[in-house]
């Protein structure tokens, strides 16, 4: 599967993890809108990002033709630009207050953080422990703009959850 266009973005300023986690890296894909939220340090060098990049977005979906940066200068560093460029992938700043370009990443992050927020008392510094459950979840919210939920437009089926592994009655 080619992934067409990719929104990133970070949230930080999270309560550090036992693993030193203090960050998120946001990834939308711009024509399903499924999301990857990656734990991550904020001082974390290139060369270990370009590893996660390339582990959890380039395995599973291909090289995507293009990617739409927050302007974050880990991201426009002369190393990751000249990695997409041998990609074949075209990097795209986002300018400021132009929802065409950064929104639906701008509108994740806002939706991953209401998550967050709302289970922070249940998470507390363990969050990066319950990050896949709540990307499970937000790649399954019913998405207006593309009449799905992403895990539904990436993969053309609904997804199988543990609420329909038991029939009703069942212990």
């Amino acid at each position: 599967m080619e992934m067409g266009k990719n929104n990133d973005g970070l949230i930080t300023g999270l309560p550090r993890t036992s693993s030193g986690y203090d960050t998120i890296w946001v990834i939308v894909d711009c024509l399903t809108k499924s999301a990857h939220f990656l734990p991550m340090k904020k001082t974390d060098q290139m060369e270990k990002l370009t590893r996660l990049y390339l582990k959890e977005v380039v395995s599973r979906h291909g090289v995507p033709i293009s990617i739409i940066s927050d302007r974050d200068g880990r991201f426009t560093l002369r190393f990751w630009q000249s990695l997409l460029e041998a990609l074949g992938t075209q990097l795209d700043m986002s300018i400021a207050y132009h929802p065409q370009t950064d929104g639906q990443s701008k509108r994740t992050i806002q939706t991953l953080e209401d998550m967050l927020r709302a289970c922070v008392i249940d998470f507390g510094k363990g969050w990066d422990r319950h990050l896949p459950l709540v990307e499970f979840s937000y790649n399954n919210i019913y998405h207006t703009s593309i009449k799905a939920a992403p895990f539904e437009a990436l993969y053309g089926r609904k997804c199988r959850s543990p609420v329909c592994w038991a029939k009703v009655g069942d212990a």
